[in-house]
């Protein structure tokens, strides 16, 4: 299964790429993550809890990253297995271009299950994929730009005058 989309994040290319290189970002990212660790250089190892249909499992799986040119591109690839429920492999190539307003990320993924997953039809897993990829780049791009300015006032009153940042913003400050 292959799709393609790209977003505009409200950030220099340089915050972007140093926070899809960090595990706590990325942690914070995957839908279902239930742990991160490791590094760009040696990887990353997840395990994420996910309910695909009527298949819920546990999948515990390593992300490496290559063809890396900083600032600018990279791949990211993984595989998870799931025990019984099965495994469910793929990659995305993520480029950064600089923008007016912030950094255009496009994407483009590929993905392939296999197992009692596989089983479940080419609709639903496709479906399932989609809205993972989705909601992982919406998440990032939540987590890098912090909430929008109309919701970070409303929390600030509500938090005692603090208005929220992102997460570069906590970062440095």
């Amino acid at each position: 299964m292959h799709m393609s989309d790209s977003r505009v994040i409200a950030a220099p290319p340089e915050e972007v790429w140093a926070a899809i290189l960090d595990a706590d970002v990325l942690k914070q990212c995957v839908p279902g993550c239930q742990e991160m660790t490791g590094s760009p250089e040696d990887g990353f190892e997840a395990t994420v809890v996910q309910k695909v249909g009527p298949v819920k499992a546990t999948f515990k799986g390593q992300v490496t990253l290559s063809d890396m040119v900083p600032g600018q591109s990279l791949t990211l690839s993984g595989e998870g297995k799931g025990g019984a429920a099965g495994f469910a492999k793929g990659g995305a190539d993520v480029t950064l271009k600089p923008v007016e307003g912030g950094t255009e990320l496009h994407y483009e993924v590929d993905a392939k299950v296999g197992g009692k997953l596989a089983q479940l039809g080419s609709r639903i897993i496709d479906g399932f994929a989609k809205k993972m990829a989705d909601q992982f780049f919406a998440n990032f791009q939540q987590t890098v730009e912090g909430p929008g300015e109309a919701s970070a006032d409303a929390e600030a009153e509500a938090d005692g005058g603090e208005k929220k940042k992102g997460w570069f913003k906590k970062l440095v400050s």
